[in-house]
């Protein structure tokens, strides 16, 4: 009896799980997106100041769902992590490319420290516990999560003069190597880049991007959604005149230049023509528009304030300019200002100065540079008529240029094919490496001709986390069954020593970093050890802790360098394993 209760119980097991297959078999996106909502889900608890987060969420989440079989393309995955990639590199370029020079020494020690400590750490291994040369490069390809490694420690293992089924063997091993290690050689790394680094050097990711973000600024403030400034720089105020003798020039001109502008007046009740010699009348009412110390200084002058705003309203508008003009670029703020003319400058205020995407104070030493941008506010009429001088008008806009980040994604994947040897030895960038450089390159440019390009910050954020959470779901797909499998085939030393792969270079890295580089911003320490690791998952994690763009910078650096440096691993470990 209690035989037949199991034979029924296995049978409708099987029934279930076939059902399930049959599911993912015919709609095999379901599993991606199934294997997402769970692994935010997952992601969202927290364990004291622990927190998986949905990145490391989903992979977990992804390695489950791949225990019922799961058939998914892989294309799926490339195109997953190019959108991620690009969206960083677009994001970023502006800051990378003023970020270069011997400031980037850092981060170029770090990606050095990382590939040399990951070399010895595989090397040793494999000394001590007699792995073969493609096991353990097998190890370095999983454990560090640089896949570049298969490829070329396989064709590296076809030049060792072994028989052809000796080569299979070994090449077979490399795989195995791999798919063993490489789902914790992702999860590893988020532990260690986000929550290890956390505890080791006693602060916080967002705390320090937050900081490193106003220095960055220079005392600027920015202000999130919703929020504004209780006391506004500009102002508008409905002015009764009780001072004889004044006239609209001199009201505009008492104060420092272009601080106060008159916008309308009535007289009587009727509205009349603003111009710059009209005499004012006591009893007339004006609108004073301009900076706030100076519309309160000016508006004690010359009366007293009225608050009915009857028949006084006026429509201002905020719009970015880009700064085209020759003559207004390689200068002082001070200087510009002293030279506009009247008719340029009136009614006119600038509230922003952005320089590849970051504000810039406005001080009279500040210099205007090529690729400049100024938010200019004003009535409409007085910003089209300052625009004429500056340059086009940047109107904000929804619509994604898709002309514009198509064509940079293509560029992208086309750099990821090209391959130069070094020797026996391919130098490829890869399709990430590729869209990561294009990005740079592409933001930019974006970032000296504002009129193309335009990319929503919303739109950026959808391609950065549905590309990364997705691909690193597709990792998992693909390679968790295989993985559980190996494991049970081969026992659990295999794995023990992909762990030990992912941890120890990254300790001696997190070291390194801290004691010899000094890095003292977690956030920037965090973005350069994940992308000397070429931890894109980890790296994810690292953004969503952060809340803004200030890691991006140290990891394109550091990633960079990190996809020649791992991909060279694989011959020299099947050169000297």
């Amino acid at each position: 009896m209690t035989t037949g209760l199991a034979l029924v119980w296995v049978a409708n097991r099987e029934k279930k799980l076939a059902f399930i297959q049959s599911v993912f078999h015919q709609s095999p996106e379901l599993a991606l997106f199934l294997s997402l909502a769970i692994g935010y889900w997952i992601g969202k608890f927290k364990f004291g100041s622990f927190q998986l987060g949905g990145v490391a969420g989903s992979l977990l989440a992804a390695v489950a769902v791949s225990q019922v079989g799961v058939h998914i393309d892989s294309g799926i995955k490339a195109v997953l992590f190019a959108l991620f990639i690009y969206a960083v590199g677009f994001e970023s370029g502006p800051q990378f490319f003023r970020s270069l020079g011997r400031q980037s020494l850092r981060e170029i020690s770090m990606a050095v420290v990382v590939a040399l400590s990951g070399l010895l750490t595989v090397l040793v291994i494999a000394r001590v516990f007699g792995l073969d040369k493609g096991l353990a490069a097998g190890l370095a390809a999983g454990g560090m999560t640089q896949s570049a490694i298969i490829g070329t420690a396989g064709s590296a293992i076809e030049k060792l003069g072994l028989s052809p089924e000796a080569v299979q063997t070994m090449q077979a091993n490399v795989a195995i190597g791999y798919a063993v290690t490489y789902i914790f050689g992702s999860f590893g790394a988020i532990l260690i880049c986000v929550n290890l680094l956390e505890w080791f050097t006693r602060r916080k990711i967002r705390e320090d991007a937050v900081q490193a973000e106003q220095e960055q600024l220079k005392g600027v403030r920015l202000y999130g959604v919703d929020e504004s400034n209780a006391l506004p720089d500009i102002v508008g105020r409905v002015i009764r005149v009780t001072q004889a003798g004044l006239t609209v020039q001199g009201v505009e001109s008492s104060g420092p230049v272009g601080a106060v502008t008159v916008e309308r007046l009535q007289r009587d009740g009727a509205e009349i023509g603003v111009a710059g010699q009209l005499a004012l009348e006591v009893g007339d009412r004006i609108l004073l528009v301009g900076r706030r110390r100076a519309v309160v200084a000016q508006a004690g002058v010359i009366g007293e304030e009225d608050h009915s705003t009857e028949g006084m309203d006026l429509v201002m508008v905020k719009r970015d300019v880009s700064i085209a003009n020759p003559q207004y670029l390689n200068r002082p703020v001070g200087e510009i200002i002293t030279n506009l003319s009247e008719g340029v400058r009136h009614g006119v205020y600038a509230l922003a100065l952005l320089r590849a995407g970051s504000p810039v104070p406005i001080r009279p030493e500040t210099v205007v540079l090529p690729g400049d941008m100024v938010t200019l506010f004003g009535a409409s009429a007085d910003i089209q008529r300052a625009a004429q001088s500056v340059g086009p008008v940047v109107l904000p806009s929804d619509k994604t240029d898709f002309v514009f980040h198509g064509f940079g994604i293509t560029v992208g994947l086309l750099i990821g094919l090209l391959v130069v040897r070094a020797g026996p030895v391919p130098i490829t960038l890869g399709s990430g490496g590729g869209a990561l450089l294009s990005g740079l390159l592409f933001g930019w440019w974006r970032s000296r001709r504002h009129t193309a390009g335009n990319l929503p910050t919303a739109a950026s954020t959808l391609m950065r986390d549905l590309g990364l959470a997705g691909f690193v779901a597709m990792v998992g797909l693909q390679s968790g069954q295989q993985a559980v499998h190996t494991i049970m085939d081969q026992g659990i030393k295999l794995f023990l020593l992909g762990v030990l792969v992912t941890v120890i270079p990254l300790l001696i890295a997190m070291l390194f970093g801290r004691y010899v580089l000094r890095y003292d911003n977690v956030a920037v320490f965090a973005g350069a050890l994940s992308g000397a690791r070429s931890a894109n998952p980890a790296f994810g994690e690292v953004l969503d802790k952060a809340g803004n763009n200030v890691p991006t910078v140290p990891f394109a650096i550091t990633y960079a360098l990190a996809n020649v440096f791992l991909t060279l691993l694989g011959p020299l470990i099947i050169a000297f394993a």
